[in-house]
């Protein structure tokens, strides 16, 4: 099986470059039966931002997904959810995402403790190598996206994938409408 591309970026399996991953993510990669379809690139952190990365790579804004993280509360308790949504997008955090969660309010997670809990850099959060419990919902645009570009854990560095993997990430729920 050949390796996702995307432009002129040059990709190595991600299986066999640990260095350019965050360690949760290249855990996860490691026992995910999709994990040998997995490209990593590396980049420039200084380019990660979605924007400045599409622009610098003249890549499509709808082949990168991003991953934000959500939280709301409910009779104390505290409910986290990560939503994929396509970068030309939003996630639809006071409808959906509130609903999903059944919550009264929902906001973004604060993103030390994000770092924190993912053991994965602010810029680099991904779907893949979530903590335990943590909610995954991913936008069904995304699964549509022939070679999606997502974060990988670190800034210096994305994963390519075919989009409809998002959806087969272990706890994934691909939701209509999760972005606006």
């Amino acid at each position: 099986m050949s390796l996702p591309t995307i432009g002129s970026m040059e990709s190595h399996p991600a299986r066999e470059r640990p260095d350019l991953l965050g360690p949760t993510v290249a855990a996860a990669l490691a026992c995910w039966e999709q994990g040998d379809r997995v490209a990593v690139v590396e980049i420039d952190p200084e380019l990660a931002d979605t924007a400045t990365l599409n622009a610098t790579y003249d890549l499509p804004p709808e082949a990168s997904a991003n991953c934000v993280v959500v939280m709301g509360r409910r009779g104390g308790e505290e409910r986290i959810a990560a939503c994929v949504v396509r970068a030309d997008t939003r996630a639809d955090v006071n409808t959906t995402v509130r609903r999903l969660l059944d919550v009264r309010k929902a906001s973004f997670h604060a993103h030390e403790r994000a770092v924190e809990e993912t053991g994965m850099e602010y810029g680099g959060i991904t779907p893949i190598g979530l903590p335990e419990g943590w909610r995954l919902l991913v936008d069904a645009r995304c699964v549509d996206i022939d070679v999606a570009l997502i974060g990988s854990g670190v800034r210096r560095s994305k994963l390519l994938l075919p989009g409809a993997d998002l959806g087969r990430i272990p706890g994934a729920e691909v939701v209509e409408g999760l972005a606006r």
